[in-house]
């Protein structure tokens, strides 16, 4: 299951945002039933966002989404948006 996750942020907040990320990243990304995640930076607007990440499948998603290290990082995250992230959870339909 891929996780896409849209975040646009207050401009002078991209550069806070940007090192809670890197702080965070090692222990998302190794998170049970994560086998990816990246954060892409939209080519113009360079305070919106996407995470893209791969977990094995929703219940993994909700494990994390349940757990404590999403709790603290998104309390973090959450006062630095300029409006409302937006989120998908999609599978990959082609090539297989």
């Amino acid at each position: 299951m891929i996780r896409i996750v849209k975040m646009e942020f207050e401009k002078e907040k991209v550069e806070e945002f940007l090192l809670l990320f890197k702080e965070y990243y090692p222990t998302i990304s190794s998170f049970e039933g994560c086998s990816h995640l990246e954060l892409l930076q939209d080519e113009n607007q360079s305070n919106i966002f996407f995470t893209y990440s791969i977990w094995k499948d929703e219940s993994y998603l909700n494990k994390y989404r349940d757990s404590e290290i999403f709790g603290l990082v998104w309390s973090k995250t959450k006062p630095l948006f300029n409006t409302k992230a937006a989120a998908w959870s999609v599978n990959k339909k082609y090539p297989n």
